[in-house]
């Protein structure tokens, strides 16, 4: 199937490692042209230049005010347009309620929510007519993580906004899509296995939990959220897709 990505450009943030990372190859492998960016410089520059020519690293941070800018003049300038963005936050610090301090609420407010909005805000005024705003969120939206008590307050917020906006662009013919990724076997996940006191087990019981019996992979991840972003997925917007082998028994 060819989903029609051939040289549209799209704009993948948090995409030096994990399902950014994932989400950044498969659409260059199917013909896209991407910025990537990462807070890091030379790790953004690194992923870039894994992928070839067909992509560009800019090191930003999500919290910049001025990042949204700067990276859809980025796109315009390394390719010639813009086509659509993935917004792809790394994870707030774990934690129970108890746990978390003002600082840490403060920050991911800053980082996942805000810098989502702004990013979001930014695309939605440079895009025309069969763009794309994407958002990778988290299984939380749903149903909360214990331990993952600022990613279960903020993440579910952010859904709403990127309802609201779905139905803002809509009658331009601009689509907003999420996903909601659960057990995906990257390095955050893991991180939050190993914060077990046995990370095997903890796997184990967690696969158990899982219809089909297993984490899934990034690649998998990656070519879910390639077809949500390509014209392929023309008439879908509006929605928070899991990603979860199952997990998520409810409609």
């Amino acid at each position: 199937m060819d989903l029609g990505l051939k040289d549209r450009v799209y704009v993948v943030t948090g995409a030096t490692r994990g399902l950014g990372n994932a989400v950044a190859r498969e659409l260059v492998a199917d013909g896209a042209k991407v910025v990537l960016t990462g807070r890091d410089g030379k790790r953004t520059a690194d992923a870039a230049a894994e992928l070839g020519p067909d992509a560009v690293g800019v090191a930003v941070d999500n919290a910049d005010p001025e990042a949204p800018a700067r990276l859809v003049a980025a796109a315009r300038e390394h390719f010639g347009g813009f086509d659509g963005i993935l917004i792809s936050v790394g994870g707030p610090p774990p934690g129970f309620v108890a746990d978390n301090t003002d600082e840490q609420w403060q920050h991911a407010f800053e980082s996942v929510f805000l810098g989502a909005v702004r990013l979001a805000r930014t695309a939605a005024a440079e895009l025309e007519a069969g763009g794309v705003i994407g958002f990778v969120l988290s299984g939380s939206v749903h149903e909360p993580i214990p331990g993952l008590t600022v990613s279960n307050g903020l993440r579910p917020g952010l859904a709403g906004f990127a309802k609201s906006l779905s139905d803002e662009l809509g009658p331009r013919g601009i689509r907003v899509v999420g996903l909601l990724p659960a057990r995906i076997d990257t390095d955050r996940v893991r991180e939050l296995d190993g914060l077990s006191a046995d990370p095997e087990a903890t796997r184990a019981a967690n696969e158990a939990q899982i219809p089909m019996r297993r984490y899934g992979t990034p690649a998998e991840f990656g070519r879910t959220a390639a077809f949500l972003l390509s014209p392929a997925a023309s008439y879908l917007t509006g929605i928070m897709v899991p990603v979860d082998g199952g997990a998520r028994h409810g409609f």
